[in-house]
């Protein structure tokens, strides 16, 4: 713990700038995350008068980069913590009771010592804390109270994983305060998974809860998800001339639970028929020579979905590969590939209950025209609404910017980098 006066001092007069480039790796941006955390600092005196001695934490967005769709399947996938955050200005309390402020929303207040899953609660920030503390406690970590002031420019709705990022940050603050910050970032992010699966209600895979609570740009096999394989790839963007743009098409995510769920269901139906619960299980070939009966006993969109599973397992190989070799003109074309399957077959780009307002493929369509051989995008994160990502090269980042902007507004293309660090302990 430290004196939140001394740290707020330290902030304005720059002797934790150094820090904050290390965490957030653009230099441009420290001054804007300097003054962020000095207004945290203040809401949380505001809030929280009595509280002299905290702790910072922080937990990033990501990217998915390589890999649509194929988590929830046990497979492998590419993905990366990007240079935005959520971070928590705590004070470690006695009395069993996290109270909690995020930004402009009203204050939890839970008792751990009561984390009964209700249905009413299901799809509020209340079931994400008490899924998270009641994940820790299930595996015998310790659990206790805190008081939290929690800020984030993680875009919500972008396909940054906002939500995941909340998860991570809760269950790195746990682990600080009560675990001596021993808890496994990867078990940070199972935890995480099962707080959105079981207690929010929402049947997500686990790669966001693993990009944002591990960090770095990373390869994750899923086929044994109880211990998942986790590995840092060795990447420099930068050297490589590249920056990574996220696009908001401004798309509408309501309504799209649906669609979103019937991605894994169809798959899942296709692995059924072949008498296993998830397509890892099923080889590549003895799934081709199924499909005369797949199509008839699921669907021809399911065949379609099953066979982009299995295109993008081989993808995400190839990809991590041309980052380890720094080949990133095989890296480009494998993220070239996996778009254009997402779109054809995974069939993720648009909603067909709403297909008048594909902001997604206008995005795509528009982002290629500017581009040409300058970079690639994709459909970001789980489609059908939102984003887009597109890797550029630095010195034509500024007109893509511009042009798209002109599309999609003031503020829609937001050019990111790759952070190296999940969810930590700033101070």
């Amino acid at each position: 713990m430290q004196d939140i006066i001394t740290v707020k001092e330290n902030l304005e007069k720059g002797l934790l700038d150094e820090k904050l480039k290390e965490i957030y790796v653009d230099g441009e941006r420290v001054p804007y995350n300097r003054k962020r955390y000095i207004a945290a600092l203040k809401r949380f005196e505001e809030l929280f008068p009595e509280k002299k001695e905290i702790e910072i934490y922080s937990a990033p967005g990501r990217s998915e980069v390589c890999g649509n769709h194929t988590d929830h399947q046990n497979g492998m996938v590419l993905a990366t913590s990007i240079n935005l955050d959520a971070i928590a200005v705590v004070a470690k309390t006695e009395d069993y009771r996290i109270r909690l402020v995020s930004g402009n929303f009203p204050m939890e207040d839970i008792d751990v010592r009561d984390l009964q899953m209700r249905e009413s609660e299901k799809g509020t920030t209340t079931s994400l804390i008490k899924g998270v503390a009641s994940g820790l406690c299930e595996r015998g970590h310790g659990i206790g109270g805190f008081t939290a002031y929690i800020t984030s420019d993680v875009l919500m709705g972008a396909g940054m994983s906002s939500s995941a990022a909340f998860e991570s940050l809760i269950g790195t603050i746990l682990s600080g305060l009560y675990n001596g910050g021993t808890v496994s970032s990867v078990e940070i992010a199972q935890i995480g998974q099962y707080a959105e699966n079981v207690y929010f209600g929402k049947p997500c895979g686990l790669m966001d809860q693993m990009a944002t609570s591990v960090g770095g740009m990373i390869f994750i096999d899923f086929e044994n998800k109880a211990q998942p394989v986790v590995k840092q790839l060795q990447s420099d963007f930068e050297k490589a001339g590249l920056s990574l743009c996220i696009v908001d098409t401004k798309g509408s995510h309501a309504d799209l639970t649906d669609d979103y769920a019937a991605v894994p269901a169809e798959m899942n139906q296709v692995a059924a028929v072949l008498g296993r619960e998830h397509l890892r299980e099923i080889s590549k070939e003895v799934f081709y020579a199924a499909i005369p009966e797949l199509w008839k006993k699921t669907s021809g969109r399911a065949v379609l979905r099953a066979i982009h599973f299995y295109g993008e397992e081989e993808r995400v190989l190839r990809g991590a590969k041309a980052l380890e070799t720094s080949d990133y003109e095989g890296f480009l074309r494998v993220i070239q590939e996996s778009g254009a399957s997402s779109a054809k077959y995974l069939q993720n780009i648009y909603s067909t209950k709403d297909v008048a307002s594909q902001n997604v493929m206008v995005a795509l369509a528009v982002s290629e025209s500017i581009l040409g051989a300058n970079g690639v995008c994709r459909v970001h994160g789980g489609g059908f609404a939102g984003t887009i990502q597109a890797f550029v090269k630095n010195e034509a980042v500024a007109e893509y910017k511009e042009k798209i902007e002109a599309v999609f507004g003031s503020g829609s293309c937001h050019v990111l980098k790759v952070r190296l660090q999940g969810g930590i302990r700033v101070l």
